[in-house]
């Protein structure tokens, strides 16, 4: 289930003090979209410039992301914006990043944005991964292979962001940044791009075409055919699960694109 969205100004009093002992002053509060996973998510504009700050309540289920977010940050940027804070208060758990001006990707065929997003997938395999808490692709994916022998091909020890959602790449005039780093994974490099294949195929890419987008990524050379059928048959599966008996057009489009993928895979000579 997505996090309750909530205003800045329906944060307790407590809240919003610690944030704006981080801030300073704030003039003006633009509230955005918070996607499925945080509860806050606005915009703080003050005298010394734009800070993010997105928030979920201290006893979410989902409030380790907030940590894994601020533990990885000084690891990915400049690819992610730089964190300025971490607060937790008044039952609150808010992270402040520097604000990007930029827009969401569009990942659909012949989009100039495309090779942006290809170029920080090439820079995200460059980068090390760090020796923190992180979740391992073969356990993430292990409930959802046909055999549980087939998650072994994901494990790895590259630093992979997983969340290919285009909400979560924004685009400046020079590059691509990738911000919801809560989900990040250690695992086989070549899985990035086969879960940005997914979204490529739900934005209008039929599945060869979406294939031969990250074809050559370096990473992707490096995929088993095998492994990556395997992959197919697991995100159609985990897609189907967080489908449920009655999707939202959002969803249904995503399990529909995880589907075709995992046909074509089927299908392949």
């Amino acid at each position: 289930m997505p996090a309750t969205p909530i205003t800045f100004d329906g944060l307790p009093s407590g809240a919003r003090s610690a944030i704006q002992a981080e801030t300073g002053p704030i003039l003006k509060i633009e509230n955005v979209s918070t996607g499925l996973n945080s509860s806050l998510s606005a915009l703080a504009h003050t005298t010394g410039g734009v800070v993010f700050l997105k928030g979920l309540r201290a006893d979410h289920r989902w409030a380790w992301t907030q940590q894994r977010e601020a533990d990885i940050n000084s690891y990915v940027a400049p690819l992610a914006p730089r964190l300025l804070f971490h607060i937790i208060a008044d039952g609150w758990d808010v992270l402040g990043f520097e604000a990007i001006d930029g827009h969401h990707a569009d990942y659909s065929p012949g989009s100039p944005d495309l090779p942006k997003v290809t170029d920080a997938l090439r820079e995200l395999a460059l980068l090390p991964c760090p020796d923190i808490e992180l979740r391992h692709a073969e356990q993430r994916l292990a409930h959802y292979v046909a055999d549980s022998a087939d998650a072994e091909a994901f494990a790895g020890d590259a630093l992979l962001h997983t969340d290919w959602n285009n909400h979560n790449v924004l685009i400046t005039h020079d590059r691509a940044h990738l911000v919801d780093w809560g989900w990040a994974t250690r695992g086989a490099p070549w899985l990035d791009p086969a879960h940005w294949v997914i979204w490529l195929i739900a934005a209008g890419h039929t599945p060869s075409d979406a294939e031969e987008s990250v074809a050559l990524l370096p990473a992707w050379a490096l995929a088993p055919p095998r492994a990556v059928d395997a992959f197919a048959h697991a995100s159609a599966n985990l897609w189907k699960e967080i489908a449920g008996a009655a999707p939202d057009d959002w969803t249904r489009n995503l399990l529909d694109a995880a589907q075709r993928w995992q046909q074509h895979r089927i299908d392949r000579p």
